[in-house]
């Protein structure tokens, strides 16, 4: 639903979501293991947990501690040794370390201005005007009586006219799996069925059925339309995450414009100042994104 301006969806993404959980001053960080004189304390074993590879963070919360803390045994026993070789001193490890504490910075800015000061009425007011601003959609309630012939739906559509129930003429000649149900396809929108039947059911009157046949790839259909209104809006607790993220990417983008106002960005190369210009390009007015979307982009570990 998130209609990200570009950069952004980068930026976002470097965001560390699944942190370590922070411990209280007053509470101690528990020893767990000890490699040599290193000690492997329970915060690194959680920030372990935390960057285990996407496979085995799907074990369970036994064996994924067990895998976490293998890997950090690993990371400790060679860190060691590479540091006694001063592979610590070099200037690309340097320049490393310097990325990854900018990084870690900006996802410890971003946490403490950005996820931690959105609040539940800020998101639901965002989810109202979102709403709000939804065109109207109508859709439709049907049944649908599916046959292999033209002749037989022509025989569905007399019986029809005799007074026979549609439900339980769909239970006795639909061979459409849903013909259980009375044939009900229950409600839907354009664009959600092939165009013959949708075009054919949009133009029917609520509580009127077809009088000829409707040919598509899948046989000849007799449909009936129970009911017709505009589509409602998803549900809030459905997308309310998905809205959150929406007031997320303002309030960052917002953080990110306070700090250019203040901090000129020069490119050198003349391409990617262009393309850097034309990615932090902000939204047009209006460009906004329906409740229901799926983001462009989620904070990733």
């Amino acid at each position: 639903m998130l209609s990200y301006n570009k950069l952004a969806v980068v930026a976002l993404a470097t965001f560390v979501a699944l942190q370590a959980p922070a411990y209280a001053e007053d509470k101690p960080d528990a020893v767990i293991a000890k490699v040599g004189d290193l000690e492997i304390h329970q915060s690194e074993l959680d920030l372990a947990v935390a960057n285990l590879d996407p496979q085995l963070a799907q074990l369970p919360d036994d064996q994924k501690k067990v895998a976490a803390l293998s890997a950090a045994i690993d990371v400790k026993l060679l860190a060691a040794d590479a540091a006694a070789e001063k592979l610590d001193q070099t200037d690309e490890f340097k320049k490393r370390i310097q990325y990854l504490s900018d990084r870690e910075l900006h996802n410890a800015y971003f946490k403490k201005h950005v996820v931690d000061t959105v609040t539940d009425d800020e998101v639901k007011a965002r989810y109202d005007k979102e709403v709000a601003g939804l065109p109207k959609q109508e859709e439709v309630h049907a049944r649908h009586i599916l046959v292999k012939t033209e002749d037989e739906a022509k025989e569905v559509i007399k019986q029809l006219d005799s007074g026979k129930d549609f439900a339980e003429l769909a239970k006795e000649k639909s061979t459409d799996p849903n013909k259980a149900d009375g044939g009900d396809l229950g409600y839907f929108t354009k664009g959600r069925m092939v165009k013959e039947f949708e075009d054919a059911a949009f133009a029917l009157d609520k509580g009127t059925y077809s009088k000829t046949p409707v040919k598509t790839d899948f046989g000849y259909h007799v449909i009936k339309v129970e009911d017709k209104r505009d589509a409602p809006p998803p549900p809030f607790d459905q997308v309310k995450d998905q809205v959150r993220q929406l007031v997320m990417r303002d309030k960052y983008l917002a953080l990110l414009a306070k700090a250019k106002e203040t901090t000129k960005v020069d490119i050198m190369d003349a391409t990617l100042q262009k393309g850097y210009d034309d990615a932090n390009k902000q939204p047009a007015p209006g460009d906004q994104a329906a409740p229901g979307d799926q983001p462009a982009a989620q904070p990733q570990q």
